[in-house]
């Protein structure tokens, strides 16, 4: 009877994709159809099933790695009030800027230290639209290039830890895992590092070959400009703009991969790091903490809806056996490993047009993972390719969020088109990484 399991999923995907709030649609979907199943088929499920539901949700509400989401989403936040990123983004247009396409580097090099250091997207896209954009166009860029380099630099977060989106994936597929195949947020981080370096140059490699071929997209910053500029204080801000978001960086990042703290406890460090920071620019008050508060409560509360209506989902698929018939049809298939990485990937994919990823993780994960267990794949290794994969979830139109937020900020004279020409670029170059991956595995544990 697993076949009712996949009509499960298949109904809350649909549902999902009309518009239906997702924590709701997963739980009550699920509820709805357990009772549907108990009373046609009594001998497949029984109501006394419902009574593993609450100790899961506690389960859940326990777990101590899920304790750095709400933490790492506070240390973003508060980064964002802090005024670094227009510390970064002004002492970088300014050691880049006499060269063609300088403006856009500087803005990839500042995505990726926010990125290092916040590990949200939204933040990131909105502070550097803000900032960045306004001067890009005023200085003569291509609206493609300018809004390209702003919305995929902001995503970076997605795949440099410290990021969310790896702490939720390491938890779910954990507690997916059939064969107690666990991997841990620290393994994760470290896996990630190196790709996302890699993924960063790739990016500056295109926009100084871009502007190379079409200087006139990317306009250098006049000489007079720049040393007019240098005269003010230019060493100690220099110096200032680079060492507060390194240390924090360090002080996260650092700790975690010298072994001395859980990635829990670094991210309690860098939520009291941050506030630290934003108190020396001179940025913090009541107004700003409460609003930091308000915006983490907001966000965590519906990670967590999110992962309990995911919890009674994974309940529901379990208890009909739809992980055992998965497994089932992969294996009387004969399909290789390969080529079930590929048609998830390709899945993946094309769901990021459409879902978001925090439902992409709590829906598609848990029910391919137990087929990856049972065709012996690198659980590490599919993690950081779903996390590359997830990333251009908010760069892929109609729904991505990227663009939303770099669309809410942006000029007037930046149109959808703009955007949407912008980016395809960027998402051919996360593509290629993720076969470069798949290719190159090893890749993953150069800082092993």
């Amino acid at each position: 009877m697993g076949y009712l399991a996949i009509i499960l999923f298949v109904i809350i995907f649909i549902l999902i994709l009309r518009g239906y709030p997702v924590a709701f649609t997963l739980a009550g979907v699920s509820v709805l159809f357990a009772l549907v199943i108990c009373f046609m088929f009594p001998d497949v499920m029984r109501f006394a099933d419902f009574k593993l539901l609450p100790s899961r949700f506690m389960g859940t509400i326990d777990n101590y790695v899920l304790m750095a989401v709400p933490l790492f989403i506070y240390m973003g936040m508060m980064l964002e009030k802090s005024g670094l990123a227009e510390s970064l983004l002004d002492t970088m247009a300014i050691l880049f800027g006499k060269f063609h396409g300088g403006l856009a580097i500087s803005v990839v090099i500042v995505g990726a230290l926010l990125a290092a250091s916040t590990g949200i997207v939204g933040a990131t896209v909105v502070t550097m639209g803000l900032i960045s954009l306004p001067t890009m166009l005023k200085r003569g860029y291509k609206e493609e290039l300018a809004t390209g380099v702003v919305a995929a630099s902001g995503t970076l977060g997605q795949i440099i830890p410290p990021s969310v989106v790896l702490v939720l994936l390491a938890d779910t597929i954990s507690s997916s895992s059939r064969t107690g195949s666990q991997i841990d947020v620290g393994s994760l981080f470290q896996a990630a590092i190196f790709p996302g370096i890699l993924l960063v140059l790739s990016y500056i490699i295109y926009v100084y070959v871009i502007s190379t071929i079409k200087p006139h997209w990317a306009p250098a910053i006049p000489e007079e400009e720049i040393n007019q500029f240098k005269r003010k204080g230019f060493t100690v801000r220099l110096i200032l703009a680079f060492f507060l978001p390194l240390s924090l960086i360090i002080a996260v990042l650092g700790s975690i991969l010298a072994g001395i703290a859980s990635p829990t406890e670094a991210a309690a460090v860098g939520a009291v790091g941050a506030t630290i920071l934003t108190f020396i620019q001179g940025r913090f008050s009541l107004d700003v903490i409460q609003k930091v508060m308000q915006q983490t409560m907001h966000l965590s509360a519906m990670v967590f809806f999110i992962l309990l209506g995911a919890t009674t989902f994974t309940l529901v698929f379990r208890t009909l056996g739809g992980d055992d018939y998965l497994v089932e049809l992969i294996s009387d298939s004969n399909l290789p490993p390969m080529a079930f990485l590929a048609l998830v990937m390709l899945v993946l994919f094309i769901a990021g047009f459409f879902v978001d990823f925090i439902e992409i993780i709590f829906i598609i994960v848990p029910v391919v993972t137990p087929v990856f267990n049972a065709l012996d794949v690198d659980m590490l290794w599919v993690g950081i390719l779903m996390a590359m994969n997830l990333q251009t979830s908010f760069l892929t139109p109609p729904f991505g969020f990227s663009l939303f937020y770099l669309k809410g900020v942006a000029p007037k004279s930046i149109s959808t088109q703009h955007l949407y020409r912008g980016i395809i670029p960027f998402i051919l170059i996360q593509i290629i990484f993720i076969a470069l991956i798949i290719i190159f595995p090893n890749l993953l544990y150069i800082f092993k």
